[in-house]
């Protein structure tokens, strides 16, 4: 009896049955322009002021310099990070080489946006920032890597002077009651609307020396860099994230 109804049932009535129509996704109103913020994004850097971001030597308020729109490094006073801490989400921000830029490997447009700030100076997981136009470094170090750990698929750098575009999608690690490594991060990124990272498995947190290792953490800011090197600072503009 139970075959003879189930073959009475119409397509549409089998097709419903593995229909899923609740929780519906909440509805989120995306910006004018692809790179604006949507209506659920927390607004990092809006060009006006830099009250959502700080020192990380000591917490103080962040002295780099706001003008036009932008922010730019102000060599020697420091990393900067926001005073929110995040897990996974989606990043987009903007960020540009100066035209008059100058040096070259590592020392020529050196910054770095760090997805997950883990304590003071560089401790963290870093994506390159650098100016790779027509500039040669080591491949692992280059404009859209994880620092030392990935190599980016493409090289898709404008020339100084153009503004430049990141959108990010970090996934943070978890870890044992232990400390004990449970899952790595991953990341995805794209420059300009080019995939550089796909969905990468991070080995740990980027180092300049040595090996990456994991170290226990939750929730983190997001920081950048005021890299050593002389070259001209760069600008960062329209930075905005939406928590996953």
């Amino acid at each position: 009896m139970a075959m003879a109804q189930e073959k009475q049932k119409t397509d549409a009535e089998r097709a419903a049955e593995t229909e899923v129509w609740q929780p519906e996704p909440k509805v989120v109103t995306p910006g004018k322009a692809f790179a604006d913020a949507p209506s659920d994004a927390i607004v990092l850097f809006d060009g006006k002021n830099l009250d959502s971001w700080q020192s990380v030597k000591d917490g103080s308020a962040a002295q780099w310099t706001v003008g036009n729109g932008a922010v730019t490094v102000k060599k020697g006073t420091g990393n900067i990070q926001t005073k929110q801490t995040f897990t996974d989400y989606q990043l987009h921000i903007e960020w540009r080489i100066p035209e008059n830029i100058t040096g070259s490997n590592q020392a020529r447009g050196n910054s770095g946006v760090f997805l997950a700030s883990t304590g003071k100076g560089d401790a963290g997981y870093e994506l390159q920032v650098l100016d790779c136009y027509i500039n040669k470094t080591y491949v692992n170090g280059q404009t859209g890597s994880i620092y030392k750990q990935a190599i980016p698929l493409a090289n898709a750098c404008k020339k100084p002077g153009e503004w430049q575009t990141y959108d990010v999608i970090w996934t943070a690690p978890r870890f044992n009651d232990d400390g004990s490594l449970k899952s790595a991060a991953r990341v995805t990124v794209f420059q300009n609307g080019v995939l550089l990272q796909n969905n990468f498995e991070l080995k740990g947190e980027t180092a300049w020396i040595g090996q990456p290792a994991y170290h226990k953490h939750g929730p983190c800011p997001i920081k950048l860099q005021d890299h050593g090197d002389p070259s001209e600072p760069i600008s960062y503009r329209n930075i905005w994230v939406r928590p996953l």
